[in-house]
């Protein structure tokens, strides 16, 4: 094994041994030996990992964050390797998986149990969150996003494509009135997003061209949902993808606002992975079930 590895693995037998001998009788290898594999992992670095006297051995705060570190990383790449060869004989592994709130929420929980029984070699792990991640980083082998693409590293899927809506519950119309043009919006309360690259205007249709107005509230959420869910309970007006609120609208705890004046634009939804990665059997498997089983209301 290259020796930057191999002084990984030595360091990892110290620290959750807790001495040198037995890191050394589990690894076959002489004490000398394991001193002198710290040692140069410790040169390599520039800190001190571990502190060692001829009755104890103690981590520094150090040694303590590379031990939890290198640990998730050493299981990974052995997890790696050995999924390798298994997933020659079908779908198999840890799968994960980040999405948007809305999109995980109203798309994939309702659909999961049905790929989880098909495949029951593979373990998904889902991660909701409306920020955009970075897939190395985050450790995620797809990602499913809404809106224009940005990483231009990565494989895109297109999903589906949903139109926007504004959206207000029957309890909020009753107390506030339904606007009939866009200029009634100064009298309402419009629930907005607190997201970075969110604007504070709406586009409408008006007078046969497509004009952005702004939009005023008291209230800013941090992901489709939290703002679905606060007009579901009536505290002003949303603008969503249909795909979004569409058992809402079906339901009658939401109702179309403004339909005259809808642009007609919408959003893109892609299911993004790593080139590299489009030959695992997991991802290959996941993406073939979401074309057969997502369905994006539009």
């Amino acid at each position: 094994m290259d020796n930057r590895f191999g002084d990984m693995e030595t360091f990892l037998a110290v620290a959750n041994g807790g001495s040198l001998a037995s890191a050394a009788k589990a690894l076959r290898l002489t004490p000398s030996a394991v001193s002198r594999s710290i040692a140069r992992l410790e040169q390599r670095l520039g800190v001190t990992l571990m502190r060692r006297t001829t009755r104890s051995l103690a981590l520094t705060a150090q040694g303590i964050a590379y031990r939890d570190r290198m640990s998730v990383l050493l299981a990974d790449i052995h997890s790696v390797e050995a999924g390798l060869g298994q997933e020659q004989q079908g779908p198999r592994g840890l799968l994960r998986i980040n999405a948007s709130p809305s999109i995980g929420t109203m798309g994939l929980l309702p659909i999961l149990p049905r790929f989880t029984a098909r495949y029951p070699d593979i373990t998904v792990d889902l991660t909701l969150s409306d920020a955009i991640v970075d897939l190395v980083e985050e450790r995620a082998d797809i990602a499913i996003r809404i809106g224009p693409l940005r990483d231009t590293r990565l494989r895109a899927k297109k999903l589906g494509h949903s139109r926007m809506v504004l959206v207000a519950s029957p309890d909020y119309l009753a107390r506030r009135g339904t606007p009939q043009t866009p200029d009634d919006l100064d009298a309402h309360d419009c629930l907005r997003f607190s997201f970075r690259r969110s604007v504070d205007s709406w586009p409408f249709r008006i007078g046969g061209k497509i004009a952005q107005r702004p939009v005023h509230g008291s209230f800013f959420g941090n992901s489709g949902e939290v703002v679905r869910q606060m007009a579901v309970a009536g505290g002003g007006i949303a603008r969503h993808g249909r795909f979004h609120v569409a058992q809402d609208l079906a339901a009658g705890r939401l109702i179309e606002v403004l339909p005259d004046h809808n642009p007609g634009d919408g959003e893109d939804i892609h299911a993004l992975y790593a080139p590299e990665d489009r030959a695992a059997a997991r991802i290959r498997a996941f993406l073939d079930f979401l074309d057969e089983a997502l369905v994006i209301e539009t």
